[in-house]
């Protein structure tokens, strides 16, 4: 939902759709006639709590015309199952793909919903034979759902880590290649992406991203992004969001306004140079 207590600090997104699609993006609905950038991404890109995401401060410092199709917890099937969506991407003339975690796509293992990719839907004969001592119908979260399979065994937990891994390099080669026009890959996070050694680790986003994978897109794209938060806008935290005060606990695991802007100041002057 955009909104759902008014007057209690939370923020009204004006979510909007694009053609056909059911997924409700966060607006105001930009006018798709004239040449635009399109921003694909999950939360950060969407701006949850935040007035200003980056790609309208964007919008404001450049003249660009952003169109953000960011959705919260989005992961890649979110773009690639929904040809209204796709359809609205392809016609941008630059595109920003920004590197989502691997946890939330339909696999082998298991499924995920098909809008809100981070809703855990079913486990496959294949995964609960691996894990015969785990019930899947305590699941509703895919993260929640992988921590608990790492718990209880590191090495059988591997097996599917490589299996979400593989599923994720070859769906982001097949969402770049869907984009007739220029892309710019970018990476948002607290770190710099992480060594293959370190990738397992659960406490940070993107999930099971490391910086190989990373390599193996960047060959695909016309110009990769690296935005690491900075120390300062870290400290910042959630000074500027907007949410209700039981939001508290999520507004302080997101990006604040403070990183938006550094985004933004990246980000901007690249786009500017290949609109």
């Amino acid at each position: 939902m955009a909104f759902e207590y008014p007057g209690d600090g939370s923020l009204d997104y004006y979510p909007c759709r694009y053609g056909m699609s059911r997924v409700l993006f966060r607006g105001p609905r930009r006018d798709l006639d004239r040449p635009y950038v399109v921003t694909l991404g999950g939360t950060e890109t969407y701006g949850k709590f935040v007035p200003e995401p980056y790609p309208a401060l964007i919008e404001a410092a450049t003249g660009l015309r952003m169109v953000n199709l960011g959705y919260v917890n989005a992961g890649l099937d979110l773009y690639l199952k929904d040809s209204a969506v796709l359809e609205t991407a392809s016609r941008a003339r630059l595109a920003v793909v920004q590197i989502v975690g691997a946890q939330n796509l339909t696999n082998r293992f298991y499924s995920v919903h098909a809008r809100r990719n981070d809703r855990f839907l079913r486990a496959s004969s294949y995964l609960r034979n691996i894990y015969r001592e785990v019930d899947f119908t305590e699941f509703s979260f895919t993260r929640h759902m992988l921590s608990t399979l790492q718990a209880v065994s590191e090495n059988r937990f591997e097996v599917l880590a490589e299996e979400l891994r593989a599923a994720w390099v070859t769906r982001m080669k097949t969402l770049i290649t869907s984009l007739p026009c220029k892309t710019v890959l970018l990476w948002v996070a607290n770190t710099p992406p992480p060594s293959p050694g370190r990738r397992s680790d659960l406490t940070h986003d993107p999930l099971l991203v490391d910086a190989e994978m990373v390599a193996v897109l960047r060959a695909q794209v016309t110009c990769y992004v690296e935005v690491v938060a900075s120390p300062d806008a870290l400290l910042r935290g959630t000074s500027g969001m907007a949410y209700a005060p039981f939001d508290a606990p999520a507004a302080q695991g997101l990006p604040g306004p403070a990183v938006h802007r550094q985004i933004a100041d990246q980000l901007g002057p690249e786009l500017q140079r290949l609109f």
